[in-house]
């Protein structure tokens, strides 16, 4: 059963932008150190963070809230990578917390995620999938 879906568009220039000007500031505020050290190998950085800024928007409208809502922060949502290179999301804290408020009774959650991007746009869907345990 699904039980939440989420989709957002990011565009790449406004995060190039915000690096720009923020720096640091800007990194910490909405990124893991985990997706920040993954960003910094990469060449494209400002398309890396705008995936993972994408991903971050649709988790938490699967979630119901919207950021920063209800508990949900940046930060509390981790874009990873399983061993096979597929994308999903990490929960910790209040995120955590709210997707165990919406998976009923006796289901597991299961986020799916996936990303893309075409310069100018960085776009990310979330499916948040309830199955038996």
């Amino acid at each position: 059963m699904i039980i939440g879906i989420g989709n957002d568009l990011c565009n790449i220039e406004r995060i190039k932008g915000s690096l720009e000007r923020f720096g640091e500031r800007f990194e910490k505020r909405c990124f893991t150190e985990g997706e920040i050290a993954k960003a910094r190998r990469r060449r494209l950085t400002a398309e890396t963070y705008a995936k993972r800024f994408a991903a971050k928007e649709a988790c938490a409208k699967a979630l119901g809230t919207g950021v920063p809502r209800r508990g949900v922060h940046w930060k509390m949502m981790e874009v990873v990578n399983l061993p096979s290179g597929k994308p999903t999301l990490n929960l910790t804290e209040g995120a955590l917390k709210r997707l165990h408020e919406i998976t009923p009774e006796g289901l597991v959650a299961h986020v799916h995620l996936t990303m893309t991007d075409d310069h100018p746009w960085a776009e990310a869907q979330v499916i948040i999938e309830a199955l038996p345990a």
